[in-house]
């Protein structure tokens, strides 16, 4: 049914959890797996009175987002490849992680977003709402959140 799996992470133990979960339905299913992390872009400075100056250059910034990258990405691939479960990596500077999870979905021809429920509770949730929430709606690939 599904033969072409996006699955993003963040390297948390939750997200390490929805990895293992999606590589176990990849290889029931016999699909390829993406699995996807949005790097942050560089924090502007803020300046005046009560500003937060980050020491860190932009270069600094970007080699760190990569290795970071590197190392989740690589871990992820690692769960797959011990199952046998064909998968490659995608990762992209964006701070609009949903933005760019649909746009690497479609970049890639994904037949399904596998997600984490990262859900936020309360007025949180409300005003905010989940990156999950907003790759529901606003994407028109299948997406499959695990709980």
């Amino acid at each position: 049914m599904f033969k072409h799996i996006l699955v993003p992470t963040d390297g948390s133990e939750f997200s390490t959890e929805t990895v293992q979960r999606a590589v176990s339905f990849a290889q029931e299913a016999g699909a390829h797996v993406t699995f996807f992390f949005a790097k942050p872009d560089y924090p502007v400075a803020l300046y005046g009175e009560g500003a937060l100056i980050d020491p860190t250059t932009p270069e600094k910034f970007a080699e760190m987002a990569d290795q970071q990258a590197a190392e989740i990405l690589n871990a992820a691939e690692s769960i797959a490849k011990a199952s046998d479960v064909s998968c490659n990596s995608v990762s992209t500077v964006s701070n609009v992680p949903w933005e760019a999870i649909i746009d690497a979905a479609q970049n890639a021809d994904c037949d399904l977003i596998f997600m984490a429920s990262h859900g936020r509770r309360g007025l949180a949730g409300l005003l905010l709402g989940s990156e999950t929430q907003k790759v529901l709606t606003h994407t028109r690939i299948p997406v499959l959140v695990y709980r």
